[in-house]
This record gives C-alpha cells, structure tokens and sequence, in this order.
C-alpha cells in the first residue's frame, strides 16, 4: 500500500505549511524522483527572459496608433479628415490629413526609438553568459535560456540570473555571502546558507548525481518571504525533508561576494523572479500640462460645435426667404433640391466644423512633439550634469514629461546609493568622558596617511577600562575576515598600512567600528573553532571563547555576546542605541557620555552605546540553559527569545560610545533644503533600519534639531493598537496646526522667529501594510488612509524604513490618489526603487553603485542627487514656462485667425465662403507661426539660470499648473477675441466703400482677407515677441525672417515674382493691396491696437502687485544696470523717475527698461 501522498502531508503540516494555497514542484536537475515518490508530472515554467519593453515588432503599429488616437486631439482631427473625405467642404481634406500624418509619424518614430533602446537593454541582459550544470559538466549559455530545475554555477562578484535555492558552496560551513544592493538598498554582506545535506558537494558530478525535489509557493513579492522544502531521495530509502526558507534563496539581481563559487538550483525564472514581480507595470504617463491641453480642446471643440451650429441656424433662418434661398447667381442642381432638409442641414453643420476646425490646430501637438523632443536635448548637453567619475552625463529616456519637472510636489527618494555614497565612516569613540579620534576611516579606505591616534579631553587613568571599551567592540559583532585573509596577511596589512578591508558583515557600521578599533590599536584576525582571536596594541593575540550570540533585532535595537577569557572569566558585552542602553545602565560616568552622544546626534552621526556585565559561573550557566531552551522551541520562538535576552541584558556599566557616519553624497543637503524652500516635500523610503535611516535624515537636513519625530512603528503598535496610535499623532498636529497656522509650509515656519513644532514622521514597512490594509470592520475602524494622510500632510518630512519595493510604490500610489492629485517623483538607484519610478509622474534613475536598473527604467537618469537640484529648480522651470507659453500661444493664435472668419459669415449670406486663400488656411499653423513660437519654446530664459539656483522659492510661481490655469486660458482666449474683432471690424469700417487703389479699382473679398490675414500673421509674431525675455540673433533671424517669409510667399503666391505660380482668384492681390496707402496706414494702426491692451495690463500688474519672478527679474537686471535707463537715479529712488519710467515703459518693457 502507497502511504506515500499520506506522508507528505502529514509532512507537510509538520513544518507549518497548512497555509499553503498554491505551490510549484521543482525537480532539480529535471531527474525523474524515485518511483518510490508521487508520479512525475513535468510542469511548465516560463524562461528566464527578462521584458521591460512596451512594444513588439508585431503589435507595435496598432498598439501605439490605439494609444496615439486615445488623445481627443488626434481622435477629433482623424473625425475631421473623414468628414472632408465623405462630403463636399469648403477646404481640401489635405489640409486636415497631411498635418494629421505628420503628427502621428513623428511621434510614432519618437515612442519607437525610445522602445527600441529598452529592447536593446533587455537583450544584453538576456544574452548575459551563465554557467549551468548538464551531465556533470560546466556549460555556459545564455541567460534567458535557462529553466527552473537547472543547477547553475556562480563564481564570485557574479549576479544572480534568477532566484535560486543554494545547494552547496566553495566555503567549508556551507554558507555564502551576498551583497542585495539592486534589491533592497543594502550594501551589506548577508549570509546565506545550503542544504545541510548538499553542503558538502565539491564538485560537479557530485551535484549532478542529486536527487531531490522542491516544494515551494508559487512566485510572490515579497523579498523577505520564502516558504519551502526539499526532498532528497537516497537509494530506495524514504526521502529526507528539510525545510527551506529566505536565508536559502538567493534572488536574482543579488551579487555574489567573498565566496569562490556556488551551485545552485533555479525555482523561479524571468518575470517570476521576486525581482521582476516588484517591478511596476509599465504605464503611459502623461503629463499636466497635456492634461490641461486636452481640457482646452474640449472647451474648444464645445465652442467649435457652437459656431458651426449658429451658422447652420443663421443660414436657414437667412435662406427662409425665397430670393436668397436660391438667388440668381446660384441656382440649385436638381438633387440639391430633392434632398431632405434635415440632411442638408446636418451636411450644413459639418461643413461649418470643418471651415472652423482650425481653431484646435494640429500643429501645436506637432510643435509639441517637437519641443518636447529637441528640449530633451538640453539636459543632456548640460556640462553642469555631467560626472567625471562616472564619464557620464544626464540621458533622457522619454521627452513626454519634460515640462512636469517644474510641477513636482512630492519627492521620493531612496536613501542607500542616492543620498549617501554607501560608505560608512568611522569618527570617534567616547570612552568615560574621553574622546577618541582615529584618522579617518572609509570601509577600510584609509583618507589619512598619520598613524597616531589623537586624543581630546584626554585625562589620566582609566587605562583598564579603556582596553575593555577597545575589547569590546572587537568581539561584539558579526563581522566576518574575507576568506582570502590569513593572520599574518592582516597583521602585515596593519604594519605596511594596508588600505583595503579586511571585513564583511551584513551591517556596514560594524565593518567601519572594528576598522576604527583596528586603527586604535585593537585588531580583530578571525573566529576559529568558535574562538575568536584580536591583536592586542602590544602586538599580542587574546583569545576569547565565543558562547553565545543575543543578534541585533530593531525592536531592541541592541546586540550581545557572551565570550569567556583566557583566565576562565565569563564577560557579556552589548552594544545599541542609548535608548536601549541607557536604562539599564547601573553604573558608569552616565552623563558624560550622554552629553557626548546628544551632541553627535545633533551633527547626524550614527551613535552606538557600548555596555559590559561580568557574569558569574552560576549566572552564565543559568542564561545559557534559558538561551538554549528558547532557541529550540517550536513554538513560540521569536516572543521567547525576546523574554530571554530581555532577562539576561541587565545591570550593565557603561563604557562609552562610537560616532560613525554614513557619508552623504556632496551636496545632498543643500538639495534637499533648495527643495523643501521651492516647495516640495521631501520623503524618503528605504528598505534600511530605521535607526540608519533616520540618522542619515539628520546628516540630509531632512530632519533638523528642532524636529519632533512622530514614530509609527511596529514597536509601537505593539504597545497601543494601531487605531489608537494613529488618532494620538493625528490629534499632535492638529493641535500644533491650530497653534502655529494652518497651511504653513516648513520653509516659512524657519524663516519666522517664533517657536513652532516641526513634525517628521517615521514609518515602517509592517506598519505601513496595516494602514494601507482595506478595512473589514464595518465601523470603519480598519481603514486609516485617509488619516495617515492627514498626518503626513501636517508633518515637513517623512521617513518611511524596512520598506519592500512593492511598498514604495504603494506609498507613492497612495499620495498620487489623495483628493490634492499633486505631481510626484520618486528617485533611486537601485532594482529595489523601479516600482515606485514607475508608479510616480516622474522617475529619476541615479547611475550609481547597485547597478542601472533604476536607470534604465527611469524618464530621466542623472548620475548624482545633487543634479536633481538643477533639473528641478531650473531645467523644469524653463520647460513648464516655455510649454505653457506655447500651448497658450496657440490657443491665442487660432482665435485670432478663426474669429474672423466666424465673423465673415455675417457678411456673406452664411455660404461657408471662406475668407483666407487655401494656401494661407494650409500654412498658417504649418510655416508662417510656427517657427516662432517653437524657437521659443527651446530657449526662452525668463529668468537667468544663476537666479533660479540661487533663489529656489520661484519654483512655487509656476506650482500646481499655475500657467495654465482656467483664469489665464480665459484671458489669453478673450485677448484672442478681442483682437479678433480689432482685425475684422477695423478693416471693415475703415475700408467700407471708400478703398480704392491708385488706379481707382475698389478692394475685393480677396484682398479683403488678405489684409486681415496680414495684420493677423503680424500681431500674433510681435505679440510673442513682446513676450521674448532672451534675445539671441537666433531669435531675431526667426522671427522677423518669418514675416519676411510671409511677404515673400505672398508675391509668389500672387504671380508677382514668380509669374507661373499666378493662382487665378489671388492674383496680384498682395500686390494690389501694398499698392495702397491707406491700406499700410491700417495694418500700422491694427497692430498697434491689438498690441496696446496685452502691454498695458502687464506693465501695470508689475507695477501695482508683481510676481516673485518678476522682482527676480529686477534684482536681475540691477546687477547688471544698477542705475535707471530713464534719468540714470540709482534704483528708481524718486517718485518722478518711477512715473516716467512707468510711462516709458509702454515702448520698452520687454526690452527691460527696469
């Protein structure tokens, strides 16, 4: 009988697996198990091919002309073709179709291009060698080829191409070390460890002669979470079952480190790696401004409907009568008149659209493209950007959202690798008041040739103590010596001044603490057959027994060891945060060291306690028994542990306390302070310790002295419930607002003298996922988003530590989608930050040190956090002004030109006659305004560079889309009607019936238009040039060169240069209406009017309530005009220069005459 399927479960259930949903079964080595086992059923697994592109060669034209036609613009112009396709309408469906292919074409070729470099990525990454085991021999292949149940060989400082169960090492213990830099942040050595049972495989045959079977859950996130076991078949024995868990998976994207090779066995692969599920799915990300462009169309398209559907109502409503339903001239065809009059109607009405479809241009989403495009450029070539160390500059991988840079609100961004530079520094120790400085230390990078230890406050005896201090943090970690170090290796290091380390350890302060001890004389050499062995600064080696080790954890936030010396006395030594030591501390100059360590902490250093109790035989007997009990405990272990450590770690004498210092990038600070003064808020995620974050947060500036730190943390809600700790820090800020002020950003709280609180609140990650967890209580108990956003809103920054990259994105997802929509970037460097770069508006890659992931799925890569500073403040400054100029522009623009013809209508018995050639219809947004507008939208500088740097808070002027808001759409809109009527009525009343040419010919309809054609093309290219701040010759070529076009094509078009293009109803019009002199004298004082009003307004709002940027302007132009352009009085000290500067500042403004 086969009890066999009964014994797995049974097995199952015994090692907690009762949970279980869904798992996978993975024959290693794809061996068929025993018959003894379950029947082999080979299941099929995706490969390891890794896709972060969006588009295929098969589906790429009708995906991206699904997403290009999703916008209205595209989508009405498309509609418009077709209407001019199926009826007869007063314009060719060329001008409709050709702008319309353009458009899609260029973008299509952009969105291509930008693909197309993401498949080349992905394909270097897949084609990567990888060494995998097949009939007992190494064979290499490429990455994506590989297959779970392949066993792979990894040779040091390698990646891991896919998650892997480690079977066996090249070190004896069986263990490995892994740096998870590309994962979670952490630059740490981690240890993982083998199978016991396939430890001991050396070689190649033997790991190929394995039998075994995994059993795991199916692919999910969470890289901190892996549930499994293992069968091993021996013979015709019953398998032997070993449960696997996290510290046996290695996770593709980890390096391997300090470890010769390994074998190990794939479990997941490609887009099943926990890798690749944290990545966020790619998204088309559109931004503000684009939204705001396609709520103007709709506005448009609304007043377009409206236009065409009064014109249809006026014609029938003139053609009621039956003289001018059909006049003499005008006689209908038959089938005219045997039509019904509802379909001519509608006919009617969709001709009318098309007359006036070109009040929503289609150039301006080609000049669009186009400026977004060849801005991109500018960030690139920006020699500010560029990184000498890394020979690289700033890469654009999308132009779609250069303009949001300027609209940012929210920054998130990563700490390991993006605000510090992943080196730990060792500064001092304070040993009984005393304080010790070695030279500077950097993970083993000696900055300091001197060798001398330089004492401060230095005072008489305490040697003992001193040496005890030096002992102690020589034994009280978990570093370990690299495998390729020997005790005379590192003792000659010592004498030669060696720089390189000699140590690894999953936490970098450790490394950095006994290279510092390392440098005062006391040198850690190696643990052997559990002894550990230090050099003494007498050049002598101690050793000490190592008994038991009480690890690190954060709700303690310490760590111990009980070591015995060589003369049989049992020492516990234990280091941690001064809020863990300081209570059970009884004895020791408590004070003196307390003072030191709140000082350290104020300059942001990390601060470690360092504490020793003497146990006797009895005592240590009895804590070994507890430690021992609680370590085989199945049930219950962490909470028993806990109980024990929190027994035995009592009664310390203090000893003293270590500065060390994570070295933050050059500038970190001063960026994140420009920041926070232009308005953002700044949050940083990390999958670190909160006690590393949150010094680094002090170190950044991010969290000042004065700074009340809110903790929300699983320490915490261990105490209180999470609804109570909550409503507590809600009820902190809200008092502290009703005190202070509401809406007071943090910038304006420092720049007051008065006393108010700064909040920064620190989250965890297991907190975070109770929060974000969807309530289930019916009272409502057990959704707090919305009061966890409450606070964060009251608070000037916000930590959030232990966070998985899923969860970084959650929390960017959660401000996207509160009710103030503001716009976010995130940034980071690491595999671990692609998520939330994807999931924000903006995504910035650092090319740094944990490889380009982030990079390369970023809209934007710089190589260090101090280029943010100036791709925000300036580069999105420049980019938000010059498109809202642009999209405004062109609003502006094609009123003026369609207004107009609005109005002909009246005058033309509604016949759809036009009034512009075709020629000018086709060319008006396409060459003759155009260029201008374009040429602007690069390189108009408002404001000098320089200012924007040095005076971040302008960055508020043009915050939350202040530029293209409804008021001033409604104002551009209105000046375009406005100018409009100036156009239309002003040649009309001043040329009715009494315009004649110099031979006495009276102007016609042609010419007519022509004239308001050329005062329109006029106007609107000065008007842009009133607007220009920076003037280049490039500027002055366009723009006066552009009219000069116009004139020339006009006296082509016209016959007059060029006779064979003598077009029959516009010929020698042009001409024939410069022939006049009351003809110039009109487009002279056309212009002028249409200007006048715009002028008038803005030099009046500068001089009754002017914007910050433009006082920035005026500071500017005093630096380098510091005296008055009008009556040379320094400063527009008087109040007679003030006026008459008013005055003539009508004529050169925008010359800055201030």
């Amino acid at each position: 009988m086969d009890f066999s399927r009964l014994r797995r479960i049974i097995t199952r259930y015994c090692v907690g697996e009762e949970n279980w949903v869904g798992n996978r079964t993975v024959h290693i080595g794809h061996k068929e198990p025993p018959s003894c086992a379950e029947a082999y059923m080979p299941q099929d697994y995706p490969d390891n091919r890794i896709v972060s592109s969006k588009y295929t060669f098969w589906n790429f034209i009708p995906k991206n002309l699904f997403e290009q036609f999703r916008r209205i613009a595209n989508f009405y112009f498309l509609v418009i073709f077709l209407i001019q396709l199926i009826i007869d309408t007063p314009t060719s469906p060329i001008t409709s179709g050709l702008p319309l292919f353009f458009v899609i074409t260029v973008t299509a070729i952009k969105q291509g291009y930008e693909d197309w470099l993401r498949h080349k990525a992905d394909c270097s990454l897949n084609e990567c060698p990888v060494d995998v085991v097949e009939q007992g021999k190494v064979v290499r292949t490429q990455s994506h080829k590989l297959r779970v149940g392949d066993i792979v060989m990894v040779r040091e400082d390698e990646t891991f191409p896919c998650d892997l169960i480690l079977l066996s090492s090249s070190r004896y213990d069986g263990t490995c070390f892994v740096t998870t830099t590309s994962l979670d942040g952490e630059s740490s050595h981690k240890t993982y460890y083998a199978v016991p049972d396939t430890m001991a495989f050396r070689t190649e045959q033997e790991v190929d002669s394995l039998h075994a079977t995994i059993e795991c859950e199916q692919p999910q996130p969470d890289l901190y979470k892996f549930v499994g076991r293992v069968d091993i078949y021996k013979d015709k024995q019953e398998p032997v079952v070993r449960t696997l868990g996290a510290e046996n998976l290695l996770l593709r994207g980890a390096t391997l480190k300090n470890t010769g090779h390994i074998y190990a066995v794939a479990v997941y692969t490609g887009m099943e790696t926990k890798m690749a599920l944290n990545y966020q799915s790619k998204s088309q990300k559109r931004s503000a401004v684009e939204k705001s462009m396609n709520a103007f169309l709709v506005v448009y398209l609304c007043i377009l409907i409206s236009k065409a559907l009064i014109n249809t109502v006026l014609k029938y409503a003139w053609q009621w009568s039956p003289d001018r339903d059909e006049p003499w001239y005008n006689h209908r065809t038959e089938i005219e008149r045997q039509r019904h009059m509802v379909i001519r109607a509608f006919t009617d009405f969709l001709a009318f659209m098309v007359l006036f479809n070109y009040i929503i241009p289609v150039s301006m989403y080609v000049t669009v493209e186009m400026q977004k495009f060849l801005g991109s450029y500018f960030i690139a070539w920006d020699e500010e950007m560029f990184d000498e160390e890394l020979g690289q500059g700033a890469q654009v991988n999308t132009s779609d959202l250069n303009e949001e840079l300027g609209q940012v609100e929210y920054v998130f961004t990563d700490k390991t690798g993006t605000l510090t530079e992943n080196n730990m520094e060792f500064i001092e120790c304070c040993v009984d008041g005393n304080v010790y400085i070695p030279h500077a230390i950097c993970n083993g990078q000696i900055l300091s040739a001197a060798s001398s230890i330089d004492m401060i406050d230095s005072s008489p005896g305490g040697y003992r103590r001193v040496n005890l201090f030096f002992r102690a943090l020589c034994l009280c970690h978990t570093v370990q010596v690299k495998e390729e170090e020997t005790v005379e290796s590192i003792k000659r290091g010592i004498h030669q001044g060696k720089s390189t380390s000699f140590y690894i350890s999953s936490s970098p302060d450790e490394v950095a603490l006994v290279e510092g001890m390392k440098r005062l004389g006391y040198t850690y050499l190696r643990l052997k057959d559990n002894y550990m062995e230090i050099l003494n600064k007498d050049d002598e080696i101690e050793r000490f027994e190592l008994l038991h080790v009480l690890n690190f954890d954060s709700v303690r936030r310490r760590m111990s060891v009980i070591v015995r010396s060589s003369s049989g006395e049992y020492l516990l030594f234990c280091k941690g945060a001064d809020s863990s030591i300081f209570p059970r501390v009884v004895s020791g100059k408590v004070e003196q060291v307390k003072a030191r360590v709140e000082q350290n902490a104020v300059e942001g250093l990390r601060t470690l306690c360092v504490a020793y109790r003497r146990l006797s035989e009895s005592e240590y007997l009895e804590a070994s028994h507890r430690l021992t009990e609680a370590k085989i405990a199945l049930q219950d272990r962490e909470q028993r542990l806990a109980q024990t450590y929190d027994i035995i770690e009592r009664e310390f004498v203090l000893l003293g306390a270590t500065a060390v210092e994570d070295r933050l990038q050059e500038k970190a600070a001063d960026t994140i302070e420009s920041l926070h003064k232009a308005g953002m808020k700044v949050w940083v995620l990390t999958g670190d310790k909160m006690e590393t974050a949150a010094a680094t947060c002090y170190a950044s500036k991010l969290f000042r002295r004065s700074t009340q730190i809110l903790e929300l943390t699983k320490k915490r809600t261990e105490e209180q419930s999470l609804h109570d700790v909550l409503f507590d820090l809600n009820r902190t800020v809200l008092r502290q607002r009703s005190i202070s002020g509401y809406g007071l950003s943090r910038f304006v709280l420092i720049s007051l003298s008065v006393d108010c609180l700064d909040f920064g609140l620190i989250i965890d990650g297991a907190t975070l996922s109770g929060v974000l967890k969807p309530s289930q209580d019916s009272a409502g108990h057990g959704n707090y988003r919305e009061i966890f956003l409450e606070i964060c809103r009251n608070c000037s920054a916000v930590l959030c530590c232990r966070m998985a990259p899923l969860q970084k994105a959650q929390i960017v997802k959660l401000i996207k989608s509160s009710k103030e929509h503001p716009i976010t970037l995130a940034i980071g460097d690491g595999a671990n930050d692609v998520s939330m770069i994807l999931e924000a508006h903006v995504g910035i890659g650092i090319m740094g040190k944990e490889g380009r992931q982030a990079a390369r799925n970023s809209d934007y890569a710089i190589p260090k956090f101090k280029h943010l500073k100036k791709m925000l403040l300036v580069h999105g400054h420049y980019y938000y002004i010059r498109i809202a100029e642009l999209v405004q522009y062109f609003f502006y623009k094609n009123v003026c030109f369609i207004f107009p013809q609005f109005l002909y209508q009246f005058f033309c018995g509604f016949s759809q006659q036009p009034l512009y050639d075709t020629a000018y219809l086709t060319l008006y947004n396409i060459s003759f305004t155009s260029l201008p507008i374009l040429l602007y939208s690069l390189v108009e500088q408002h404001i000098t560079m320089e200012t924007l740097k040095r005076e971040p808070s302008l960055y508020r002027d043009i915050a939350k889309n202040a530029l293209l808001r409804w008021p001033a759409f409604l104002y551009w809109t209105c000046l375009g009607v406005f100018d409009a009527v100036i156009f239309f009525f002003g040649a009309y009343f001043l040329f009715d019936n009494t315009t004649f040419t110099s031979n006495g010919q009276m102007f016609g309809n042609w010419t007519f238009g022509t004239l308001v054609f050329t005062v329109l093309v006029f106007t609107v290219t000065l008007k842009l040039a009133l607007d220009t701040h920076h003037w280049t010759w490039i500027n002055h070529f366009v723009i006066w060169g552009s009219l000069l076009f116009y004139v020339i094509f006009s006296l082509l078009w016209g016959g007059i240069i060029w006779p064979f293009l003598n077009y029959q109803r516009m010929y020698y019009v042009f001409m024939q209406m410069l022939s006049s002199g009351p003809a110039w004298l009109s487009i002279i004082l056309l212009i002028t009017v249409s200007l006048l009003p715009d002028v008038i307004k803005k030099v009046l709002c500068r001089a009754v309530c002017p914007t910050a940027s433009e006082n920035a302007q005026v500071r500017s132009s005093h630096r380098r005009k510091p005296h008055c352009v009008v009556c040379a009085c320094a400063h527009l000290q008087n109040v007679a220069c003030k006026w008459s500067c008013l005055l003539l500042s009508f004529f050169f403004y925008y010359q800055k005459a201030f």
